[in-house]
């Protein structure tokens, strides 16, 4: 295994750990804490339901195309054909 630990693709330096050592031992503002939003935001008043998808690679390669085509996300595209189909 061995190497060199990354976050994100960044290299994790020995100054980095200093830093994070030293705000820990600080201490941290619960409250504050608490009150950041995690997670992703919400889609509406009710909790949104994960749904799993089968497709094709040919299907899933046409769906990147268009995606990347509109700077949009995959979900985003599905979203708006369900939307325009239930229509």
């Amino acid at each position: 295994m061995g190497g060199v630990e990354k976050i994100d693709g960044v290299p994790v330096t020995e100054a980095q750990i200093a830093e994070w050592v030293a705000e820990a031992e600080v201490g941290y503002d619960v409250e504050a804490l608490k009150r950041r939003e995690r997670g992703r935001p919400g889609r509406g008043a009710e909790p949104a339901q994960v749904v799993a998808l089968r497709l094709t690679a040919e299907q899933l390669a046409k769906l990147d195309a268009r995606a990347a085509r509109e700077h949009k996300s995959r979900s985003e595209l599905i979203r708006e054909a369900i939307a325009a189909f239930a229509a």
